[in-house]
């Protein structure tokens, strides 16, 4: 793997010129914030442990920083861009910065919640810089329709990143940290501080690797089962896991059933639970014949 010449990579300079040039603003409602820093790309890759054999698929590309950097390292990359003025200027970036990689480069134009395939072989590594007013529920959704994807590195909003890589007992600890341990073992991988970006965030970025777990949770219950049980004990995260279920189980004391029967203790409370105990949990409920309800406000991750 060669090192991304200076050249090759976009700069704070070449960043604004190719958004004059495009009439590109960047938005807040689609999170957009640009990493000019070249020093920056380059750890995200190196991070993220790219090989020269990796199928990278990237989320929310932008105008090419972190394309450019991934594309050195791996050996095709696939950019899923919803921006339609991006989408149509980023494979131009790419032949005339990269041309002898060009044809290691692919580009989706869509919204990546609505991606279930894509082109060429099938991707081994997600690596992003992820808007972050959307950054969980893409993550969850990539990680769950694209089980090949073995390793991930994201760099979200630093409040997100420590939400996701918490473990259990810790006040941020919550739905972003049991779904995503569904999939793989989550860790924060380092902090990026807001002057790389364009426009400059009022926030610090966080980085989260994920290592996809090469064997599922062992349970009975399906991902939905577990997932609901895990959006009504959060729905009331004060309350005791007897209080929070109620509604989901049917009742308190179906709740208590299915608790007991899990070896989770009915006064326990939702963060202090591992995604085992959670498919525990669905998996007596299912078990007892109970039909649990999804809770009456969907739980925002």
């Amino acid at each position: 793997m060669s090192s991304p010449s200076p050249d090759t990579l976009l700069g704070p300079a070449d960043i604004r010129e190719l958004a004059a040039v495009l009439g590109v603003r960047p938005t807040k409602q689609r999170g957009q914030n640009f990493v000019i820093d070249a020093n920056t790309v380059r750890r995200i890759v190196r991070t993220a442990g790219v090989r020269d054999d990796d199928v990278v698929v990237e989320v929310g590309p932008g105008l090419g920083s972190l394309t450019l950097a991934l594309l050195e390292a791996a050996d095709l990359v696939v950019a899923v861009e919803i921006d339609d003025v991006l989408a149509g200027a980023l494979p131009a970036t790419v032949a005339a910065r990269m041309p002898d990689r060009a044809d290691r480069f692919a580009l989706v134009h869509s919204d990546a919640m609505h991606v279930t395939e894509l082109p060429g072989p099938a991707p081994t590594a997600l690596v992003a810089n992820l808007p972050y007013n959307v950054a969980v529920p893409v993550l969850l959704h990539m990680l769950d329709t694209f089980p090949s994807i073995e390793r991930t590195l994201v760099m979200v909003q630093a409040e997100v990143a420590d939400r996701l890589a918490a473990p259990p007992g810790s006040k941020v600890y919550g739905v972003p940290s049991v779904k995503a341990n569904w999939y793989a073992e989550v860790k924060r991988a380092g902090s990026i501080g807001r002057t790389v970006f364009w426009p400059a965030p009022n926030v610090d970025s966080g980085l989260v690797a994920l290592t996809r777990r090469t064997e599922p949770i062992r349970t009975t219950a399906s991902k939905r089962e577990v997932f609901a049980v895990v959006d009504a004990a959060f729905a009331q995260r004060r309350k005791t896991l007897r209080a929070a279920l109620a509604g989901w189980a049917g009742s308190a004391a179906a709740a208590e059933s299915a608790l007991v029967a899990a070896g989770v203790s009915p006064q326990a409370r939702g963060e202090s639970l591992t995604v085992e105990e959670f498919a525990r949990i669905a998996e007596a409920a299912s078990s007892r014949g109970t039909t649990p309800q999804p809770p009456k406000e969907p739980v925002q991750p």
